[in-house]
């Protein structure tokens, strides 16, 4: 399949209209639309304040404020060991 990259809008009735005239040949196509996502200072004014995690390290302290909560089924052996198979090659 070949892809292209096209700028759009939709409108008020959900209908999506191309900004420019395609040159491709004509037929059946796969559309995935990717749409910008609010930026991260504008998501985080609309939510409720997060907790802040604690770090021992000072240096680190502003680092975990953003960062995604660890999935539930997170193992952290099995983490290290996926780390060490691929630094050395198992």
């Amino acid at each position: 399949m070949q892809a292209y990259k096209l700028n759009a809008t939709i409108d008020e009735s959900g209908h999506l209209i191309i900004d420019e005239p395609l040159n491709i040949a004509p037929g059946k196509v796969e559309v995935i639309i990717l749409q910008p996502v609010p930026s991260l200072e504008t998501s985080t004014e609309l939510q409720p304040h997060k907790p802040r995690r604690k770090s021992k390290v000072k240096a680190f302290e502003g680092l975990f404020e953003n960062a995604p909560p660890t999935p539930p089924d997170f193992d952290p052996d099995q983490a290290r060991w996926e780390a060490l198979k691929e630094k050395h090659n198992l």
